[in-house]
């Protein structure tokens, strides 16, 4: 039986989910593709025990950051999280999967987390602390939700541009590496992927070029230098169970859910993508 649609953009704008409890998931579920850039913590997320502060910051490569507990002395600071983040202090709930998962993120992409924090804090300076503009919520979408896909086939391309999901997701392209996800940076993709059934959509920024770490570090310096993420029409939505191997039902009913496998809208036009300068 093919799953309906549950999720579209890991709870962004959307009600509130509530993740399982620690002792409720099943450990199989760290082993789709999405958890596979954070090899090397399955510890973290396997384990019976949650871990602590300490052991969190043992992982994040960051001079002048370090991980705290979010608690009431914390916030009473009268600091916006962003903010608090800028002076080093990345505010962390205990026995939470969420911040779990975004400190997971800090320790494998920092350069991408340190850029999106700066162009934040850049905002609130003039929006204060109650305001947010379009820039603000593409950053929080892409913070949430958000994956760096690189693609080295302009068909493929093509095919996305115009939601043509059967040519996208053909899987020659993918297995021959014309087109990969390269990173992925929404920690709530993470923790809704806590429930296997879930037919997640992320919102991507694209990359033509074929070196992974150097797509990561131009999508970084983009961000950084405010040409990246400045409105949410930026994103590039993909449903991530039309990956290969990524779901366990692909036939071609499951392709044909046009509730998630979603037509363009009429007068969508995505931005072009980011170019590394020797592709």
């Amino acid at each position: 039986m093919t799953t309906a649609p549950v999720a579209s953009d890991a709870g962004v704008g959307r009600r509130r989910f509530i993740a399982p409890l620690r002792g409720q998931v099943d450990p199989r579920c760290f082993d789709h593709p999405l958890f596979a850039d954070f090899h090397g913590s399955e510890a973290m997320m396997h384990s019976v025990d949650w871990p602590g502060i300490d052991a969190l910051n043992a992982l994040l490569p960051v001079q002048g950051k370090r991980f705290v507990t979010q608690d009431d002395a914390l916030l009473d600071d009268g600091l916006h999280y962003e903010q608090r983040i800028a002076q080093g202090r990345i505010a962390t709930r205990a026995q939470n999967w969420h911040d779990l998962f975004n400190a997971l993120v800090w320790a494998r992409h920092p350069v991408i987390k340190r850029a999106l924090n700066a162009q934040q804090c850049r905002h609130i300076a003039v929006m204060g602390a109650s305001q947010r503009n379009r820039a603000q919520a593409a950053l929080t979408q892409f913070d949430e939700t958000g994956l760096i896909v690189r693609v080295r086939d302009a068909g493929l391309l093509a095919a996305w541009d115009r939601h043509d999901w059967s040519a996208l997701f053909d899987p020659d392209g993918w297995c021959e590496g014309d087109i990969a996800v390269c990173a992925v940076i929404g920690h709530a993709l993470m923790e809704q992927a806590l429930l296997p059934d879930r037919l997640l959509v992320g919102k991507c920024l694209v990359v033509v070029g074929d070196d992974e770490v150097a797509c990561v570090a131009a999508v970084a310096a983009a961000i950084e230098g405010d040409a990246l993420l400045v409105d949410p029409a930026e994103l590039r939505p993909l449903p991530l169970a039309g990956i290969p191997h990524w779901h366990a039902t692909q036939d071609a009913a499951f392709y044909q859910l046009t509730d998630y496998f979603r037509p363009l809208r009429e007068g969508r036009v995505y931005p072009p993508p980011l170019r590394l300068s020797r592709s």
